[in-house]
């Protein structure tokens, strides 16, 4: 008996999902939604999907996992689309960077029947240094060595909880158990601040006077600063973000601000030792947490102890098991 698993948002991350589960397709039936057509049929060209569906309810009414791979700006309307149609037992989860308020959506709009999960795929370190978006950079081992985050609710039956670290060993990631609170103060640090200070860095200096000539002379340092521009056409997305994660943004700028104003004290009073010093505690830092993530190696942290892989048939067997009491009146009928 195969799973249906529905994924709405066939964007990098949705169609890599789908690119690693190919390998269980004797299991697993991929459906997949795209507001953008083309998106969803080029992820079924590139293998990534069994069946392409334009209308959200058909697309989730077998479903027995559907995933939310959409911008956070477009979670709350993926959850009202989908509510009225999901199959009891159903396991929802979405991809968005900050949790806090998409959990208040998942208790508001997905009806009692469904087990919401919040998940955060951390990729593949093979792929930090690339700037590529959208179906076309999907990747079948976007999440090899990677992490994904797994944030639950009150009263989530431990079953859909390991369904979603099941999940994360299919996808060739480690899982990590996290409160949602938690994680939007980590990622506001790790995730939204580097953007907005991209932007200021831009504002600061394209278009200001001597733009025209410097422009010519940027380099490398620029380019990498700059870099999280790209994710910018996502600009609905980080702006939401930034805006709901705000006390935890605005605790990271300050900081952010308070170290900017250590260096300008520095370089005023030609103090060349405190700014070696500084510059110094900075690249270690960068090659420490570079090892780090390139490795996986953590040193005191814990992520979820290494297990032995259950079967992809227990796996997507534990699926059918979650729904399997209140399929039977069903067929009685």
């Amino acid at each position: 008996m195969t799973v249906q698993i529905t994924i709405i948002g066939m964007g990098q991350v949705g169609t890599s999902i789908g690119l690693a589960l190919a390998q269980h397709s004797d299991l697993v039936f991929r459906v997949g939604h795209d507001k953008e057509i083309a998106a969803a049929n080029l992820a079924k060209k590139m293998g990534a999907l069994d069946r392409v569906d334009i209308n959200i309810p058909h697309a989730v009414e077998d479903a027995g996992l559907v995933i939310l791979a959409v911008p956070l700006d477009q979670v709350q309307d993926a959850m009202k689309a989908v509510a009225q149609d999901l199959r009891p037992d159903v396991v929802v989860v979405d991809m968005a960077p900050v949790k806090q308020t998409v959990v208040t959506w998942a208790k508001e709009l997905l009806p009692a029947h469904a087990h919401y999960i919040g998940l955060l795929p951390v990729i593949n370190p093979t792929y930090l240094q690339t700037h590529e978006g959208g179906t076309e950079a999907a990747h079948a081992d976007l999440f090899q060595n990677g992490l994904l985050a797994i944030v639950s609710g009150q009263g989530t039956p431990s079953e859909a909880i390991k369904l979603a670290a099941d999940l994360s060993q299919l996808l060739g990631a480690e899982h990590l158990f996290i409160d949602p609170v938690e994680l939007d103060s980590m990622m506001s640090a790790t995730h939204l601040l580097p953007q907005l200070v991209a932007a200021a860095l831009l504002n600061a200096t394209v278009d200001q006077p001597g733009w025209r000539e410097a422009r010519m002379l940027t380099g490398r340092p620029f380019a990498e600063a700059t870099g999280p521009a790209v994710l910018f056409d996502q600009n609905p997305a980080l702006v939401q973000a930034a805006l709901d994660a705000r006390e935890h943004i605005l605790r990271n700028i300050d900081n952010l601000i308070a170290n900017l104003s250590d260096l300008r004290h520095d370089i005023r009073n030609q103090d060349a030792a405190s700014l070696t010093l500084r510059l110094e505690k900075a690249r270690k830092g960068h090659q420490r947490w570079w090892r780090e993530r390139n490795t996986g190696n953590w040193g005191a942290v814990e992520t979820a102890p290494k297990v032995e892989l259950p079967s992809v048939k227990d796996i997507f067997g534990r699926m059918v098991g979650m729904r399997r009491k209140k399929d039977e009146p069903d067929q009685r009928k």
